[in-house]
């Protein structure tokens, strides 16, 4: 480990910008960016290095006095592939440990950024389309549906080939038209289910329920302005998904009755849900160039997810089932993220999150409430749905951490104080540093 005299620390100061600006890339909340930058800070002897971390702005302060130094970034963080967000947490958990020298990380930073996906274009494109399949399959009841969600994956990822800023702006209403028109197209001829739901399974990669979701766990620990700003992001995101779709409607003539969810006449058999999750694994799998490694992770992150949120919604409604999959599988995600041999905890809550479409809910909800005069109770719901889901997620990381600390206090029974330990200062972290009144 690096002592802070060995480490040149505007070096230091970049590479933790380069850090925070890749994890607020992988969607990691912004008050556990800030404890993992502290954390690494820490292991390189700069204790007294203060951040400030917006999901657009970052500060790092180090020094006192005319030492001072201030870094700022400003960023637009675009999404980071699963390969990506891997070689990335394995550069952090080097980093927490004090082994990587800082000039050394940025240069591995850039690498990271600039690399070129693990499978070619094509394979890319078959994993959305597989992804999408494997989504319809829990959400329509026809098989009919399922192959036109897989059609209409196929383009999309083609179409998500294209690299322009332009393209990018629109391509979320772009695609939410084009995949409604040929949706409303086929509907009546052939049996697809619910067409709004059916209009999920394509868009999915496109719904903001990790920003939402994310946004809901900062506001909750107290990071208003992170928060608040992510969630306006994804109700706006959500927004423009629905006039996409509410506009292939109005130029097709489409009545208000195609914008109110159904009840499905039908259900697959019991065992097309295990196929449909396990070929969402194998979408990411293919499309994010997740490293096969963490593939068996992922399906069993999905496999718990998907097990409580079935068992909640059969016991008391789609609420409680999104927040009994996201109370499952947050523990379990975490555990797995702490393992040596285990994946990343963000490449683990994303497809999760997709799983559990706490966006797709929304999607559904707020098209029916632009789109008819009754659709307003059923977004409320949806909003009570991603709230169920994010509570879900708090609760289950209070319960993973508060087992590990009752697995460290048991361990340190057994464990010899060290006679030359320094006192812990236990008093808020507003007032540590400050002399002790007696």
């Amino acid at each position: 480990m690096e002592t802070r005299d060995e480490v040149d620390e505007d070096a230091l100061r970049r590479f933790l910008l380069g850090i925070a600006e890749g994890l607020n890339a992988a969607m990691e909340s912004v008050d556990r960016v800030d404890e993992t930058m502290r954390a690494i800070a820490s292991a390189y002897g700069a204790e007294d290095t203060d951040f400030v971390v917006l999901p657009t702005v970052i500060l790092v302060q180090s020094g006192h006095g005319r030492t001072d130094r201030v870094a700022l970034r400003t960023s637009r963080a675009t999404a980071l592939r699963f390969d990506q967000i891997a070689a990335l947490y394995d550069l952090v958990g080097r980093a927490r440990r004090g082994e990587v020298d800082p000039a050394a990380g940025i240069d591995e930073l850039n690498a990271i950024g600039t690399s070129q996906p693990r499978y070619p274009w094509f394979v890319r494109v078959l994993g959305h389309a597989v992804l999408t399949a494997g989504l319809s399959m829990l959400l329509t009841p026809t098989w009919q549906g399922a192959l036109i969600a897989f059609g209409l994956g196929a383009v999309l990822g083609l179409a998500k080939l294209v690299r322009s800023p332009t393209l990018a702006l629109v391509f979320p209403v772009v695609a939410a038209f084009a995949s409604a028109t040929v949706v409303f197209l086929i509907a009546p001829y052939v049996p697809v289910g619910d067409p709004i739901v059916l209009l999920i399974a394509p868009l999915v990669t496109f719904l903001p329920g990790g920003v939402i979701t994310t946004a809901t766990m900062e506001l909750a620990a107290g990071q208003m302005i992170a928060g608040a700003s992510r969630l306006v992001t994804g109700l706006v995101q959500l927004a423009l998904l629905a006039f996409g779709i509410l506009a292939a409607g109005t130029m097709l003539g489409v009545g208000d009755a195609s914008y109110v969810a159904l009840d499905a006449p039908s259900r697959f058999p019991w065992w097309v849900a295990v196929l449909g999750v396990l070929l969402i694994a194998v979408g990411d799998l293919l499309h994010f160039s997740a490293p096969g490694r963490t593939f068996g992770w992922v399906l069993l992150a999905l496999s718990v997810a998907y097990a409580g949120q079935a068992v909640g919604a059969g016991i008391a409604g789609p609420s409680v089932g999104g927040f009994l999959g996201a109370l499952a599988m947050t523990p379990l995600v975490l555990w797995i993220s702490s393992l040596r041999i285990g994946a990343p905890s963000q490449l683990l809550f994303l497809p999760a999150f997709w799983l559990l479409v706490p966006g797709a809910s929304g999607l559904a909800g707020l098209t029916e409430a632009i789109g008819t005069t009754e659709g307003l109770a059923d977004f409320a719901s949806a909003l009570t749905s991603i709230m169920a889901i994010a509570l879900g997620v708090l609760i289950g990381t209070a319960a993973h951490r508060a087992a590990q600390r009752g697995v460290r206090q048991v361990a340190n029974l057994y464990v010899e104080p060290a006679e030359t330990q320094a006192p812990v200062d236990e008093r808020p972290p507003w007032l540590r540093g400050l002399p002790h009144r007696r």
